[in-house]
């Protein structure tokens, strides 16, 4: 057996830290949980490794492989602690930034305020200097404007610099030019070119996503580096770091494009949904990732999330692709509130860690989504984390009846349902958004329910929406961590060339590819990933001629033909058809060739269900009230202790499964069974 027999994943979320150690040769898990520190990420993540580690009585020397998923960046931006960032561009464009683009999310609002841009003017620097559309050089840069640039940059003690100049995805000598200069002239600075973080068209978009890569960059590098120092103390290899995209990258290249890292929280629950999705024959799903604070979900079709290609940040848009996840102020800490006109909310304020739901006992008295559920009596006061977070429900009583059973004129039970009632309206407009809004039937797909209260809330919302399946995996408040283990490392690689489907043969489609996997191929090389294990998948932007807008369509690897172009077409119209209702003859173009590198760096871990089979029965931990808004009040409710139930299990409704990170809920009427893989699969109809 070899000395390094685990993998380890670590998951930071809003509120606990989410740990799981799998051994490679049985597949067998071991989870953990801590409460996250929003002070400095890495404590948690140190504290609860060593926690884990003396647990499980593994030494640190055994881990093979340790893969992060961190919030840092999104973090960074949402409360403003970004680096001091200059951006130096293209004489005439310095504000583009404030300019924007045409479309407002309420275009008739003359008094909507603009968001703060991410550089001040005075930091926006110009520089003469012209490339043409299509990367012929114009004029030359002027390097004499430099060392002044310089000067000013350290005056004001900027700690970051976006360079970014018109058209430098076709040509970016001049990019790399002034970044070198840069770079010679203020070392100390963290120096990033557009070309090397966005190389597409759309100067907005790209000046956008290079300024906020940039400002988030001292930052990473940072975190990282506490990070990197942490494990090493604790003899645990150096992480690799989850992306948006849902891979993974070095701490080498995340810190050189956090950017790419926005988002990424939610990218590690999607891929461990997938995988075990997947394995249980339910390649289609819907993801439904409920922690403390918000409800991320996500749709996964024959397997694979879909991808966004854009999405904001403070007003700003970043683009590159990332898994398209939806997230809403929904979660298990949100807080329940009663406005001036008696109408109740919930959210999106969330009590968080600290003091967290008033059931904790930790100083909260506002009532939260936990709370109710702990007055319907759903959560047993010692089965939080295995006991180890013991609740008290007088505390939960207490403040649901002062707050929202009393200036309602309702009892506390009705109060509380009511918290869940409207929770769930949030989550299921949620999940509108990520299906019927973009032509998907959800009815069509399971439910993978997961998340510390994920599992707690999935039947009533499920029941709802018309989806007939539910999935709860092993592990469903540590599924973010078990993701990052079987995330694939992965880069996206773009390449922005519009041509006209009528006027171009297969050669020059062949041509684009070729040069885009080339570049392909060298990070793999830098990277240092054997031949035998890289993957190459191909895509295209493709549009109407005229369009402003384009759809991805995926392209098959080698050689095209004519007949490929053709069939590229009419992969592009029935994409047009489902997504927008139609689709037209009219002429198309190819706008961005685009290539995604994988590389699979562990062996998926594979449940091995116990062969013991014991007696449904004897998986009763006890028979407790239960309050069901279908029954109109408490109903005697028979819980279950998951470890106990083995692969075969059947149970009826009403039930409740307890179990160290995660409540289900089995609402009367409903049907659980446990499958072969480890997951609950509860039926509805």
């Amino acid at each position: 057996m070899s000395n390094k027999n685990y993998v380890l994943g670590v998951d930071v979320g809003g509120t606990f830290t989410d740990l799981a150690l799998v051994r490679l040769d049985d597949g067998s898990t071991i989870y953990h949980k801590t409460p996250s520190t929003p002070h400095d990420p890495s404590e948690a993540v140190a504290r609860g490794i060593k926690e884990l580690l003396e647990n499980s009585a593994v030494p640190a020397s055994a881990i093979k492989y340790f893969g992060h998923g961190t919030t840092v960046a999104t973090n960074a931006l949402i409360v403003g602690k970004v680096a001091k960032t200059a951006l130096i561009t293209t004489d005439g464009f310095r504000d583009i930034l404030e300019i924007r683009r045409q479309r407002q999310p309420h275009n008739y609002d003359i008094r909507m305020a603009k968001p703060t841009p991410p550089v001040p003017r005075h930091l926006r620097l110009e520089v003469r200097e012209r490339t043409y559309l299509f990367g012929r050089e114009n004029i030359a840069p002027d390097e004499t404007v430099i060392s002044s640039h310089v000067d000013l940059l350290k005056a004001e003690s900027v700690d970051s610099v976006a360079i970014c100049f018109l058209h430098a995805y076709h040509n970016s000598a001049h990019e790399e030019r002034i970044a070198d200069l840069v770079r010679a002239a203020f070392p100390e600075v963290f120096v990033c070119a557009s070309h090397e973080v966005m190389a597409e068209f759309r100067e907005y978009e790209r000046i956008s996503t290079t300024v906020l890569n940039a400002s988030l960059g001292p930052v990473m590098i940072s975190y990282l580096s506490n990070l990197e120092a942490s494990a090493k103390s604790i003899g645990v290899v150096a992480p690799k770091i989850l992306q948006s995209n849902g891979g993974v990258a070095s701490p080498r290249e995340a810190g050189n494009n956090p950017v790419r890292t926005l988002a990424s929280g939610p990218a590690a629950g999607v891929t461990g949904a997938a995988h075990l999705s997947t394995n249980a024959n339910f390649p289609d799903i819907i993801t439904f990732d409920v922690g403390g604070t918000s409800t991320d979900v996500c749709l996964i079709q024959n397997g694979e999330a879909l991808i966004a290609r854009e999405r904001e940040f403070n007003g700003y848009p970043v683009r590159f692709p990332m898994t398209d996840v939806h997230s809403v102020g929904a979660g298990g800490g949100s807080i329940a509130w009663v406005d001036s006109g008696g109408f109740l909310h919930v959210g999106p304020r969330s009590a968080g860690a600290d003091p967290g739901p008033a059931c904790y006992g930790l100083g909260g008295d506002e009532p939260t989504v936990t709370d109710a559920n702990v007055v319907l009596g759903r959560l047993r006061q010692d089965a939080l984390l295995g006991g180890r977070m013991p609740i008290e429900a007088a505390l939960a009583r207490n403040a649901i009846e002062k707050r929202i059973a009393r200036p309602m004129g309702l009892n506390i039970e009705e109060a509380a349902e009511g918290i869940l009632t409207i929770l769930n309206e949030n989550m299921m407009q949620a999940i509108r958004v990520i299906s019927v809004e973009q032509g998907f039937d959800p009815r069509n797909f399971a439910l993978s329910a997961f998340g510390g209260a994920g599992p707690l809330l999935a039947a009533r919302l499920a029941g709802e929406l018309g989806i007939s399946t539910i999935l709860v995996p092993e592990g469903p408040g540590l599924l973010c961590a078990l993701g990052l283990l079987v995330a694939d490392v992965r880069s996206d690689f773009s390449l922005t060339k519009i041509l006209n489907l009528t006027e171009i043969d297969c050669d020059t489609v062949n041509k684009a590819f070729n040069e885009i996997e080339m570049e392909t191929n060298q990070w793999f090389d830098k990277e240092g990933i054997d031949s035998e294990l890289r993957r190459i998948n191909r895509a295209v932007d493709m549009r109407y001629v005229g369009q402003s807008h384009e759809l991805t369509v995926q392209v098959p690897n080698g050689k095209l033909t004519a007949a490929s172009l053709e069939e590229l077409a009419d992969s592009f119209r029935l994409e047009h058809e489902r997504v927008y209702g139609y689709a037209t003859n009219a002429p198309l173009q190819l706008v961005t060739f685009r290539s995604v590198a994988k590389a699979s760096i562990t062996s998926p871990p594979e449940y091995l269900p116990s062969k013991e089979k014991s007696k449904t029965e004897e998986a009763i931990i006890e028979v407790r009230p239960v309050y069901f808004g279908s029954t109109g009040g408490f109903v005697d409710c028979p819980v279950y202790d998951r470890t106990k139930l083995a692969p075969g299990s059947v149970l009826n409704g009403p039930a409740i499964v307890e179990q160290m990170d995660t409540t289900t809920v089995l609402p009367p009427e409903l049907k659980l069974s446990c499958d072969q893989n480890g997951n609950l699969v509860i039926t509805i109809g």
